[in-house]
């Protein structure tokens, strides 16, 4: 995984921050390959609870998560009871890593 362990800490802590406790934050996508370079940061909010306007709550962590590493450009994606479950979301289960 191409996270310090304090960038892990600070995006686990500002999931907690934004959603409480219980959320569930998963690296995917090309961060989570050791063998390559560079690339944005792609994470998946699990939430346990229904949430109203997923798109403005994931610009919101987004925009969090890029200030906090330095301006990285930050793709969020998430997933709720409420939501359908989608092909991305499927991707980010199987092949990220929670952190």
């Amino acid at each position: 995984m191409r996270l310090t362990q304090d960038q892990q800490t600070a995006i686990r802590s500002a999931g907690a921050e934004m959603f409480g406790a219980k959320v569930g934050v998963w690296l995917f996508g090309s961060r989570v390959d050791d063998s390559l370079r560079g690339g944005d940061i792609d994470i998946l909010l699990d939430i346990a609870d229904p949430v109203d306007n997923p798109a403005l709550l994931a610009a919101q962590f987004a925009v969090k998560v890029s200030r906090l590493m330095a301006g990285r450009k930050v793709d969020v994606v998430v997933f709720a009871p409420n939501l359908a479950r989608l092909p991305i979301h499927d991707v980010a289960f199987r092949e990220g890593i929670k952190l």
